[in-house]
C-alpha cells in the first residue's frame, strides 16, 4: 500500500490531548481542516519534546532578527473530535521554519520497527532508491506563529494534568507511591 500523506496548510485545529486517567493515558495529535480530521497516536515524551522544540524554534527565529506576532489565534488547541481513530503511531518528527509563509511546519512520520538494511554498505551510488522515510505515512501541519504558541500552551496543560512527580527522583508518583531509586528501591 502506498504511504498516506495528511497535509494541513491552514488547519482549523491542531491539538495534543490525552485520553484516560493519569498513569494510564493515551496521547494523540489531531489536525482538522473543515470536515477532514486526522488523529495520530504519540507518546507523552514526544508531546513534551514537540512543545519544547517549537518554543526553541520560535526563540531562534526571533534571535535571528525576524519579528514574530505575539498571542494566539483562533485555531482550536484543545479537545479531540470523536470518534478518535488512529491513522498511525508517530515514530519521528521534524520541525522547520517556512520563511516564505512565516509559519512553522510540523511533520510526524509513522513508527517503523525496521532497522538499517543488511546490504547498506554506506555507498550512495543508488540515487534512484527512495528514502525509507518517504515510504512511511506522514502528517504535515503548517502553523502560524500564534497557532504554534497556542499549541505549546495547551501541550503544557495536558502534560501537567498527569501524575505528580516524586520530589526525590522526579519520576511519576502513583496513588500508592512508587519504588524510588533515590531511596535504594524502597517505596516513596
Amino acid at each position: 500500500m502506498p504511504p498516506r500523506r495528511f497535509l494541513f496548510d491552514s488547519p482549523d485545529r491542531f491539538v495534543a490531548e490525552a485520553i484516560g486517567k493519569p498513569g494510564h493515558r493515551s496521547f494523540y495529535l489531531q489536525a482538522a481542516q473543515g470536515r477532514r480530521v486526522v488523529t495520530v497516536a504519540i507518546e507523552k515524551v514526544q508531546v513534551v519534546v514537540l512543545a519544547e522544540r517549537l518554543a526553541e524554534l520560535l526563540l531562534e527565529v526571533e534571535r535571528r532578527g525576524i519579528d514574530l506576532p505575539h498571542g494566539t489565534d483562533r485555531i482550536r488547541t484543545s479537545g479531540l473530535d470523536e470518534p478518535v481513530i488512529e491513522a498511525f503511531r508517530v515514530g519521528s518528527m521534524t520541525l522547520t521554519w517556512d520563511g516564505d509563509a512565516s509559519a512553522v511546519v510540523v511533520e510526524a512520520r509513522e513508527v517503523t520497527d525496521e532497522g538499517p538494511s543488511d546490504d547498506d554498505d554506506g555507498d550512495d551510488d543508488d540515487d534512484d532508491t527512495p528514502d525509507a522515510s518517504e515510504e512511511l505515512d506522514m502528517l504535515r501541519v503548517q502553523l502560524t506563529v500564534p497557532a504554534a504558541r497556542g499549541f505549546i500552551a495547551r501541550a503544557a496543560q495536558v502534560i501537567a494534568a498527569g501524575r505528580p512527580p516524586c520530589p526525590l527522583c522526579g519520576q511519576p508518583l502513583n496513588a500508592e507511591g512508587h519504588i524510588c531509586p533515590r531511596k535504594n528501591g524502597y517505596m516513596h
